[in-house]
């Protein structure tokens, strides 16, 4: 069975070897986050913190931190799960394969939580400043949840069935929440959440939301889960735990998982927002300052034992993109049922999973065709970019099945991009969605919460050769140089510091893919990319796709070499140039502090607990 709360998880996980002790103490602030970042960007163990500076609860990370961890802890029934989901795709398996799926009715049941008059959760009650302060960057605003579990119900339809269980941030002090009685809670678009948000505006009445830490690690699983709309996550939590959830039902308030560590219960009123951020996020910068909702704190519980798990986010690779790969992991099989024609999907870790997108899909729609062309690619890229949350990709790469060479797919990204590359159209194949809606912890756009995206389609026969040796005659303006080949077909160019306002074209860039017209040799690179420092883009696939999609929009910042607008379709005969320069409106990207690394070190050194592992 798996396990139901954390010190099950943490004493199974000691057992193993795969969890340490630091009982030298440690600050919450910045210091803790350190060292989980670089345990895990070494592959070690869990890492429990028994002596928090200024706490009384000791603090857990790195829980997640390695697929093999990922796997143990999931073991009684990651198996069991993959084949629902399989089932879900043909229940013929069933019939072929029973004995596969002798366990499927005792999962079903274990989906529907338990209802229990009181349990651990519940033994005391304590104050928002007595939780732990994890701050995990300098610049943060204040002391943040990093694996909390948020917890409302529908107005609506109140109960388990019309819940939603999501992993938002949850802001615990700093900028003017009043201490101890408020909390920010910062929910993206296109979550569960805003949807019972807004029926709780539309009544005029406040939303009731729970904030659970800890527990059953399938409860923290289901909570970053991309379920469709109207699956409860409490439901998936139940069958990835392999138990049915216990939930004490507070009087007058939303239910609280019996075996959670911790839980902050209050009401989000209507039209309170306070001022939220800047926190280090997962696409690697500060999301900056902005009005979210505030939530108003009703009560704090704890169990006797409570332990504190946190993570930290930063530029991927980091702890979460465990939980994508795991979650790639169930799902896979589903990605046709969901999308019909499209036969696999890869949001890229390395560039921040919203801004990059690569799939695989049928193109069938004119067989008999001469020459193929995206047509039924462009509908599943629309799909795509109109369902769940591969809604908030800004650049989706969409490949026609058909003409994948063995072996090429969409995880392998150097041989998808030059097949890619080696079959656009650059005059027809690029599709632009101007001011619409973007991921919120995207500054790359025209504002917050809006932009462009790209449906960059390729299908057919090759139709170039790729370049792998630099353009002769390349006689570029002043301030771009440094030219440097990153991959077949890919420029990577060094250009000025961006001067220009948000929401703006910049001149400099529309000089420079006039001056690329007279190079001789520049139609071998149908993609050309301006930074800040070409040798750092150039460095490997990781800098070159953080750079080039998390600081680039795509109707903003793309030129053509040789570039045209007829009848609203844009296009370029020889070259697409991305400008992925930092811009003067970007949030700054996130820098370790040197003295919490030089502390850090010292916990590395001989002698030191983390000896051997840093």
């Amino acid at each position: 069975m798996g396990y139901k709360n954390t010190r099950q998880c943490l004493d199974a996980l000691e057992a193993e070897g795969e969890l340490i002790r630091i009982d030298a103490a440690v600050d919450a602030r910045i210091d803790a986050g350190a060292i989980q970042r670089r345990v895990f960007r070494a592959g070690g163990p869990a890492l429990l913190f028994t002596n928090v500076k200024g706490c009384r609860f000791p603090m857990a990370a790195n829980l997640f931190g390695t697929k093999k961890r990922m796997h143990f802890l999931f073991r009684d029934t990651v198996d069991t799960v993959r084949r629902l989901m399989k089932l879900k795709l043909n229940p013929m398996e069933a019939l072929k394969r029973p004995w596969q799926y002798l366990g499927a009715p005792l999962t079903a049941y274990h989906t529907i939580p338990k209802r229990v008059s009181t349990g651990p959760v519940m033994q005391n009650v304590t104050s928002v400043s007595s939780l732990p302060q994890l701050v995990s960057w300098p610049m943060d605003g204040g002391a943040y949840v990093t694996l909390p579990q948020v917890y409302t119900e529908s107005p609506a339809e109140p109960g388990f069935a019309g819940s939603n269980l999501g992993m938002y941030r949850v802001q615990l002090s700093g900028n003017d929440y009043l201490r101890d009685e408020e909390v920010g809670l910062h929910y993206q678009i296109h979550r569960g959440i805003g949807h019972h948000h807004a029926q709780a505006l539309e009544k005029g009445a406040p939303l009731k939301v729970n904030i659970f830490v800890g527990g059953a690690p399938s409860m923290t699983l289901a909570a970053v889960m991309p379920l469709p709309e109207g699956l409860a996550e409490i439901f998936f939590a139940g069958a990835m735990g392999g138990h049915r959830i216990p939930m004490v039902r507070r009087e007058g308030g939303l239910p609280i998982p019996a075996e959670a560590d911790f839980c902050i219960c209050g009401t989000v009123m209507p039209g309170a927002e306070k001022p939220e951020g800047p926190f280090g996020d997962h696409l690697g910068y500060y999301s900056l300052t902005h009005d979210f909702p505030v939530l108003k704190v009703d009560a704090v519980y704890h169990r006797d034992d409570a332990v504190w798990p946190f993570t930290t986010v930063g530029r991927p690779p980091q702890e979460d993109t465990l939980f994508g790969d795991f979650i790639h992991e169930l799902t896979a099989e589903l990605v046709p049922s969901v999308f019909s024609g499209v036969h696999e999907v890869h949001a890229v870790d390395a560039a921040g999973v919203h801004p990059l997108l690569l799939a695989v899909g049928s193109e069938r729609y004119v067989p008999y065709a001469g020459e193929r062309q995206p047509q039924e690619l462009l509908t599943n890229g629309m799909a795509l970019l109109g369902n769940t949350q591969t809604s908030l990709s800004k650049y989706v790469l969409i490949a026609a099945r058909e003409d994948l060479e063995h072996g090429v797919n969409c995880h392998d990204i150097p041989a998808f991009f030059r097949h890619m590359l080696e079959r656009v159209d650059l005059t027809r194949d690029l599709h632009f969605i101007t001011r619409t809606t973007i991921d919120t912890l995207d500054y790359s756009g025209i504002s917050l919460n809006q932009g462009s995206k790209l449906l960059f389609a390729a299908a057919g026969a090759p139709k170039r050769t790729l370049s792998v040796e630099m353009p002769s005659g390349m006689d570029l303006p002043r301030g771009f140089r440094d030219p440097q080949v990153f991959a077949p077909g890919i420029l990577v160019i060094k250009g000025p510091k961006h001067r220009r306002k948000r929401d703006q074209q910049d001149p400099a860039m529309e000089r420079l893919a006039a001056a690329l017209v007279k190079a001789k040799g520049v139609e071998g690179f149908p993609m050309i990319v301006v930074a800040d420092d070409a040798g750092f883009t150039a460095t490997d696939w990781d800098n070159f796709l953080w750079v080039t999609f998390t600081r680039s929009d795509p109707a903003t910042d793309i030129y053509g070499v040789n570039g045209f607008t007829h009848a609203k379709h844009w296009g370029a005969e020889t070259a697409m140039v991305i400008d992925a320069r930092l811009k003067t409106y970007h949030a700054p990207p996130l820098e370790p502090d040197p003295e919490a690394e030089k502390r850090v070190d010292a916990l590395g050194a001989k002698g030191g607990p983390l000896h051997g592992i840093i």
